[in-house]
């Protein structure tokens, strides 16, 4: 296993004890590995790594110091500690174009200043929630870089900064070693932060803290995903932090939780560089986010490992970065990454291109991914809406339950909303595979009619509970009558063809009109006879008849047929009371067609 620098660093440099060197924090002066412009002699360096992410580090400078006079108007922590952490990173780097350029220290010392002044006494910060342990550990964390980097490069220029973060991060290690969270990837985001500040003030407090995490056992399904089911999101977090506790915390088993999350998220992978979401429990289930913030975690994993498969994914995003989607980190992020853990520079091993062609059914999100080279299909039959139902923070609620593209033609969304009793769009009760080939969705949901309360349960005053439909509320004691009920079941059957899918609706039990809602990517155009546009919904159309086409240059998705129109089957997607009370909408971006019927309704959707 490769040996941790920073580890390394503590290990024989100041022991169990904590170093100082003028009163600045941690000594790292007189290290037996070599200062922060160069390598410590362990690994083979990935040169074209390093200038790619030193390329893009220096690019970043200019805009830390442009953005530095108003952010110490109203500061943000982690926006600040942020931007700490980069002029820190290019002022440690021989190799950067602002290596120890002296401008660079006065915005570092007045933006640690400003971030101290704005530490409550408690040692947290706020980040819209108030005295919050998890989101100090996001901006701590980065200060822990901070001082590490700083500390090698040992510099006496930087001693003024050096010491004003080592306050900030000794202040805030108990506090974030006695509080709580609100997210299961808070915790593994505390313990990695709490394995950085015990690395530099080692404190008997921070790995029992860390234990009594780790003791809960880590949320993670067999098939890799972890429990918030947010690929853009907490996955990374998670990630990151569970490799860091891994590696300063000696927790080794640790890594096989990360390994295992990124073997199925190559399965999530759209060709374009995007990361499939539909599934999530978190705030990206209806974001568009890029696969670029898992790039250290690949190639971490890949040098660790020697593992080809990782290694195939962190060089893809590697060979196409500039061109992926973005994410939430730069590129030039990765230069204090690398500065705190030296392996992320080692050479990949050999490895091919990641796989392009698959069949991926994940048992734990109802999610299955078919991928034809630069055609894929997604399906989802997994939100938590049956169980569970309500729409809350923290739930999987997207109603799409298909998606569909063609290189840079993409169908974004396709959805079902019957007008039942305003209980807004299908949303499968699970996925299975259908006899005959292919995967079924299904569900069966019900209305009910309240009768008269039995004799015991009725009162003189008429003053009954406020209680659930489940629908609306009322002071009508539903729970104790009896009731009469109407149903509507559905099935949906999505079979894959030479080209593309064909998707069978049968909707029945109750007569009711209904709308299949087609959302596409914006930027293509239209074409097909059938289709009429509808007054009021802006970008939207209908499909009457025969088939139509999007287009994006040379890229085309064919869909239909239309099913006719008329005040029976009007062109209309009711997102249910639920949302509408609130004035919400769960209209998608971008231009769409709607192939409206009634029930009962026989009809096959074909996408080629």
């Amino acid at each position: 296993m490769p040996i941790d620098r920073r580890r390394f660093v503590v290990g024989t440099a100041v022991g169990t004890a904590v170093g100082t060197a003028a009163g600045v924090g941690p000594a790292f002066a007189g290290t037996p590995t070599a200062a922060a412009g160069g390598t410590d002699g362990r690994v083979d360096e990935d040169r074209a790594f390093l200038d790619l992410i030193t390329a893009d580090a220096d690019r970043l400078v200019p805009e830390v110091l442009a953005a530095h006079p108003g952010d110490l108007v109203s500061v943000n922590a982690r926006r600040t500690a942020r931007a700490i952490r980069r002029l820190a990173a290019a002022w440690s780097w021989q190799r950067s174009a602002h290596h120890h350029d002296e401008t660079l220290l006065t915005p570092m010392a007045e933006m640690a200043e400003a971030l101290a002044d704005y530490q409550h006494d408690d040692g947290l910060f706020d980040q819209g929630n108030l005295h919050s342990p998890p989101d100090t550990a996001f901006s701590v964390g980065d200060l822990c870089v901070v001082l590490t980097v700083l500390g090698e490069d040992d510099d006496r220029r930087t001693e003024g900064v050096r010491a004003t973060v080592g306050r900030i991060v000794r202040a805030a290690g108990p506090a974030m070693a006695e509080g709580g969270v609100h997210t299961p990837n808070h915790r593994w985001k505390l313990c990695g932060v709490l394995a950085q500040v015990n690395a530099l003030f080692p404190d008997r407090r921070y790995p029992r803290r860390i234990d009594q995490w780790l003791a809960e056992g880590i949320d993670q399904y067999p098939g890799g995903q972890y429990s918030e089911r947010s690929a853009t999101y907490a996955s990374v977090v998670t990630g990151y932090s569970l490799l860091t506790v891994a590696r300063l915390a000696d927790r080794p088993e640790l890594y096989e939780n990360v390994r295992r999350n990124l073997r199925v998220t190559r399965y999530l992978l759209e060709p374009n560089g995007e990361v499939v979401t539909v599934h999530s429990r978190r705030q990206d289930q209806n974001a568009r986010r890029s696969i670029v913030d898992y790039w250290l975690l690949y190639r971490e994993l890949a040098v660790h490992d020697g593992d080809p498969e990782l290694a195939a994914v962190a060089r893809d995003i590697e060979s196409r970065i500039a061109q992926l989607p973005g994410g939430e980190d730069p590129t030039g992020d990765a230069l204090a990454r690398y500065l705190n853990h030296r392996e992320l520079a080692g050479r990949l091993p050999g490895s091919q291109r990641p796989p392009t062609r698959y069949e991926h059914h994940d048992t734990d999100t109802a999610l299955v991914r078919l991928r034809r080279d630069g055609r894929t299909v997604t399906i989802f039959g997994g939100t938590d809406f049956a169980e569970i139902p309500t729409f809350a923070s923290g739930l999987s609620t997207n109603p799409t339950f298909l998606a569909f593209r063609k290189g840079a033609a993409i169908l974004d969304s396709v959805r079902l909303a019957p007008q039942f009793f305003s209980l807004g769009h299908f949303r499968g009760e699970g996925l299975e595979r259908a006899s005959g080939g292919g995967w079924r969705l299904r569900s069966r949901v019900r209305a009910a009619y309240h009768l008269p309360l039995p004799p015991q349960h009725r009162r003189r005053d008429g003053d009954y509970a406020l209680t659930d439909d489940p629908r609306f509320w009322s002071a009508l004691d539903f729970p104790h009558r009896p009731k009469t009920y109407l149903t509507l079941r559905t099935e949906v059957v999505v079979r894959e063809t030479g080209d593309g899918v064909e998707v069978s609706f049968r909707v029945d039990e109750s007569e009711v009109p209904l709308a299949i809602e087609l959302a596409f990517r914006p930027g293509g155009e239209f074409t097909g006879p059938g289709l009429t546009a509808v007054q009021g919904q802006a970008g939207t159309h209908q499909l009457v008849s025969g088939e139509a086409s999007y287009t994006v240059g040379d890229d085309r998705i064919t869909f239909g047929p239309g099913n006719g129109s008329g005040p029976g089957q009007p062109p209309v997607v009711d997102p249910g009371e639920r949302y509408t009370w609130l004035s919400g909408s769960l209209t998608p971006t971008g231009p769409r067609v709607l192939i409206t019927g009634r029930t009962p309704f026989h009809y096959r959707l074909t996408l080629r």
